[in-house]
């Protein structure tokens, strides 16, 4: 009896405490580099719509390419280009055969060249990544220099011709037209200036490293003033009678 009264106690006594679980290893910097990585790629399948983000290399270039074209078709500054082309090409053969003023040969050609320049630049989307040139005022100007070059082109030629043939006056009728396409771009360039405040202190230069070094200089020196104000003897003391 007495030996299985001692079992039922050594039953009833409660069992030993489990030991703590050892603490996790520490990250490896291998480990972190992976979970660098990780993150990175996360990063860069969610891309915003709107914004470059944190694309690079050809990734950028492809939405930079996308962007520039949405931009440059479907708000008509395609369009308006490719119809001012097409008046100047057209005056140009339609002057063949006749004598024309060197002047009009020329302006016509530099039309050309710059409006081929900008339909290029905005296509390729080359000035995405030319950030220092103002594309919307510069193709602005542009418009605004190529409808007055234009309209004096058409004064010239029809000022120096007393009898016009058919072809030459249907030529300046397309280099007028051209001017006119010319006029309209600008509008559509307005557009990019509505609701945009100027910045104002843009074209200030930076502050010079002197300036720099001396405002915490003058920042860490302790008030001098009331220093020496404590320190100054009364000079003026009311004298006594002698």
């Amino acid at each position: 009896m007495a030996d299985k009264g001692k079992k039922g106690k050594a039953a009833a006594a409660p069992a030993p405490a489990a030991e703590p679980p050892p603490p996790p290893p520490a990250a490896t910097p291998e480990d972190k580099k992976g979970q660098d990585d990780k993150n990175k790629k996360k990063a860069n399948l969610v891309q915003p719509k709107n914004e470059v983000g944190t694309r690079k290399g050809c990734r950028r270039y492809k939405w930079e390419l996308k962007n520039s074209n949405i931009d440059f078709w479907l708000k008509g500054h395609a369009l308006v280009k490719i119809m001012s082309l097409g008046c100047l090409i057209a005056a140009m053969i339609m002057f063949t055969g006749t004598s024309v003023h060197p002047l009009l040969t020329l302006i016509i050609t530099m039309e050309l060249s710059v409006f081929c320049f900008f339909f290029i630049t905005y296509t390729l989307a080359i000035n995405r990544y030319v950030s220092f040139i103002l594309w919307p005022i510069s193709d602005l100007l542009n418009d605004l220099f190529a409808f007055i070059f234009l309209m004096g082109a058409v004064f010239l030629g029809v000022k120096n011709r007393q009898t016009m043939p058919l072809n030459y006056l249907i030529a300046m009728v397309l280099i007028g037209t051209a001017g006119i396409f010319a006029l309209a771009d600008i509008g559509l360039q307005t557009q990019h200036f509505k609701g945009k405040r100027i910045k104002m202190d843009v074209l200030a230069p930076p502050p010079k490293q002197e300036q720099k070094d001396q405002k915490p200089m003058e920042a860490g020196k302790p008030p001098e003033k009331a220093a020496e104000k404590e320190e100054k003897p009364k000079g003026k003391g009311k004298g006594g009678k002698k």
